[in-house]
């Protein structure tokens, strides 16, 4: 379980999180939604303990502020939106990170088998700066899957905690992606995704955490939050929700307009 109590962030005198309550299980996929600027990059950033913030943070009954880096390091991986290189890494080093410490460090062959699930067999020779952004993107997913490759250790949850994974994807690939972290979920680990697309947010999660102005104003099922009322609330404009027979729920952007101050 991830644990969240309280969370207030200020950046200088700006605050930008409220006393926000946020909770996770494993074997779900849990996702933060929600407009520009309304946090949700931030709170990720505070469960994960990259940011100061005030209120309490437990991952699996551990308070992560008395947890030490590699503790940490053994049982969550943190994919963020964006992951710059300066020096001329190839594919294979760049995965390889995520296998430095932790109880996967031995296992060499865990970045081929990364970068299958991600698509990028045969990749490991390849320069990272001569990739596609789409591509970077899933190399850097391959590398925090490596970091906790085992969904569950030693009868204990390992989490992802993802960033926008599907920001520079085509259709396919992320589809791709989500099912990987769908497959980690149901394999009895713990995901946490920053999402925008509110159709795969839809298909693919189990909790869903709608955030606006450092608030959440709504959180559970994705049938419970994606409401055309929630939805205007947070976002300032009017989208049609309806519910797919195969699918479940989903949003008709070609409906959506602005909606009036």
């Amino acid at each position: 379980m991830l644990d969240a109590q309280d969370i207030t962030v200020r950046y200088g005198r700006r605050p930008i999180l409220h006393g926000v309550d946020f909770r996770a299980r494993a074997g779900a996929v849990t996702a933060i939604v929600g407009p520009n600027g309304s946090g949700k990059s931030t709170l990720l950033k505070a469960i994960t303990g990259e940011i100061d913030y005030q209120g309490f943070v437990a991952l699996n009954g551990r308070d992560i502020a008395h947890a030490k880096v590699w503790e940490l390091a053994a049982i969550r991986a943190v994919l963020p939106q964006a992951t710059p290189l300066a020096f001329p890494f190839t594919v294979a080093e760049v995965v390889r990170l995520g296998l430095s410490r932790g109880i996967q460090a031995g296992q060499s062959d865990l970045i081929g088998q990364a970068l299958a699930r991600v698509g990028l067999s045969g990749y490991e020779a390849r320069f990272y700066q001569e990739l596609s952004g789409g591509e970077q993107q899933r190399v850097q997913l391959a590398r925090v899957i490596a970091q906790v490759w085992s969904p569950v250790e030693d009868g204990s949850p390992r989490w992802l905690f993802l960033d926008e994974p599907v920001s520079a994807l085509d259709i396919g690939h992320q589809l791709e992606v989500m099912q990987l972290a769908r497959d980690y979920a149901d394999a009895g680990g713990g995901v946490v995704a920053v999402m925008h697309d509110l159709n795969l947010t839809a298909m693919f999660a189990d909790v869903v955490a709608l955030i606006a102005e450092g608030r959440i104003i709504g959180c559970g099922a994705p049938g419970d939050v994606l409401q055309n009322d929630l939805l205007r609330t947070a976002y300032r404009c009017d989208v049609r929700v309806n519910t797919a027979p195969a699918n479940g729920t989903f949003i008709l952007p070609h409906a959506a307009r602005m909606a009036a101050e």
